[in-house]
Formats: structure tokens, sequence, C-alpha cells
């Protein structure tokens, strides 16, 4: 039986200014931006419930880069979506932009995935980041995942040199302040030999919607058998409730880089329940993201805005004078 194609989005959009790179750039000819070394590999997912999310990250990514035609962006999708429709989407609104579709069949990962505290989080796309390094080429060697509900204010160049040292995987924004032990259940706690995984690890919460990642060092250690087997023991005895992260955290926490906090000013769509409004954490800011139940472009057509939302809203190309298919 031939799969079912899911229709990514009846929402339009407007076309976004064109953007040039300063004098200090170097020329990268667009044959050869996918596999550069010079380039600056983005990588981030697109469906029809995050699309109008993921066009202003973008605009938001190229408006404040310096380098913006030394960006290549790498958007993963469902196999089941329309891709000639989400391709004439994208190119529509940002006409000279490099990006490339990968399709993420998700058969393989479904099994495996385990319902959470949000049905948001429990779509398979949402783990298609732990398939980063089999997805993209293989000259590809480092790339910057960002999630789709988040917009930069400043320039990503910035974050994506961040040094990964001699061993480290990949960088985040870390919080040691937070309850560690709350990402998972008393079952694991009270399991030694799943317990002591952190054994020896400073292990804190870090979270993975903006993430560096060395590409080669995640294939050469294998990583995504490691998040499978941590999902496959999920399935067997129930040892979080959160999604795609905590597997995340069972085999990097302790051991990734810490990023700056203001690259990841992360919570502001709330908790995972009422998406209330949250004010900022008290420092800079380069990266505002509306992790949680909230998102801007939901409380902005119903007309309940958080007062941040207005930031968001000045990166949102819905074009709403189109009339809108029922």
């Amino acid at each position: 039986m031939a799969a079912t194609v899911t229709p990514i989005t009846h929402q339009h959009f407007k076309e976004a200014s064109k953007f040039y790179n300063s004098p200090a750039c170097l020329s990268i000819s667009e044959p050869y931006i996918l596999c550069s070394h010079q380039a600056l590999h983005v990588a981030m997912t697109i469906d029809k419930a995050y699309i109008r999310g993921s066009m202003a990250a973008i605009l938001s990514v190229l408006q404040h880069s310096s380098c913006p035609h030394n960006i290549a962006f790498h958007f993963l999708i469902s196999a089941t979506a329309n891709a000639s429709l989400l391709r004439a989407t994208i190119s529509s609104s940002f006409p000279y932009l490099y990006f490339r579709l990968y399709p993420f069949d998700h058969s393989s990962v479904a099994p495996l995935i385990s319902t959470s505290i949000r049905s948001a989080l429990d779509c398979p796309l949402n783990y298609a980041r732990i398939y980063l390094a089999s997805l993209l080429p293989s000259c590809i060697h480092r790339v910057l995942y960002l999630d789709s509900d988040l917009i930069l204010v400043d320039d990503i160049a910035e974050l994506a040199a961040i040094q990964l040292g001699d061993n480290s995987v990949l960088a985040a924004t870390e919080y040691c302040s937070a309850n560690f032990v709350s990402y998972f259940t008393p079952t694991f706690w009270s399991n030694p030999c799943l317990s002591l995984t952190f054994a020896n690890r400073k292990a804190c919460y870090f979270n993975t919607g903006v993430m560096v990642m060395d590409l080669d060092r995640w294939r050469e250690g294998d990583y995504t058998r490691k998040i499978e087997e941590w999902m496959e023991i999920q399935k067997r005895m129930r040892i979080y409730e959160l999604g795609s992260l905590p597997p995340f955290l069972l085999v990097f926490a302790g051991n990734i880089v810490p990023v700056d906090h203001r690259w990841n000013q992360h919570g502001l769509g709330g908790d995972n329940f009422d998406g209330l409004c949250r004010d900022l954490h008290p420092g800079p800011v380069s990266v505002l993201h509306w992790s949680g139940k909230g998102k801007p472009w939901a409380r902005l057509d119903a007309k309940t805005p958080c007062i941040l939302d207005a930031l968001w809203a000045s990166y949102d190309l819905l074009d709403t004078s189109f009339a809108f298919d029922s």
C-alpha cells in the first residue's frame, strides 16, 4: 500500500528581505556549500504544526547573521509530507536560501516511542535529531541543531564557533540548579543497575533545542544506538516521562560542553501542562526559545499573547491578507 501523503501546510507566507554577506565573509560558491568546512550548517525539523515557527526562526537567523549566504539549512521532514509543497513554501519566502530536505522515515523509531506528558512530544519527528548523523551527508562534520519555536537576536556564527574540546560530542546550555532527579521516575532511581549510569558524572539538565553537534564523533561513538538502547529500556520499564529529552540526558549529561545561557533562554512557552507566560531568565539574551506548551503564534492567534510574544511576532512571515483554505 502506498504511503499516505500528509499536506504540510495551507498557510501562506510573505517573501523575506534579501540579506547580504559583509565584506569580511569568505566567498563560498553554491555548488560547494553543502560539503564546505567554511559553511555554517543548521539543521531543523519542519512539519505542519510548526512551520510558522520554523519560518520565523529561519528569518531571525538570516537577519542577524554577518554571513547569511554562507549558511546551509538542512530540514528534516516526515517521509509522508508533501516535499514539493514544502520546498515551494520555503523557496517563495527565501528565494536565495541554500537548503535541502531530508525525509525522515520514522518506522524504526516509532516502536520505541513511549507516551509522554504532552502529546506533541510523542511526534516521531521530535526524535529526528537523534538520527542527524545518518540523515545528513557524511561530508558534514559539524551542525547546529535548532528547534522551530525560537528566534535568534545575535549572530549565529558566534554560537556555531563554540569549541567542543578533545572528546565532547555536543555543546548545549546546562542548568545545574534544576532538579535533575525529577527527570526520571522512582523506578529508575531505585534500580542501581540503571541509576549508576550517572556515577562519576556531574550530571545536569540541558536543553536539546539548541545544540552544537560533532557528527563525526557521533558516528564514531554510535550514539544513535546508545540512545535507542535507553528507549528500549523505557518500553520495558517506565524510567522517564518527558519525550526525547531523557535519553539524551542518560547518554550525555555531565559530558557536554556548557554554553552560555544567553544562547537558549528557554521555557518561554511555560510548562508542559498550562503553557502560561514566563519572563526571561536574568542576563543577556541571544536566543529566545518558546519551549513548553504555549507557542507564540497560537497565543497571538487566540488574542491572548504574552509580553515576549511580541518579539516573536516581528519575525512572523505569515501572510494574513491571504484568504485561508477552510
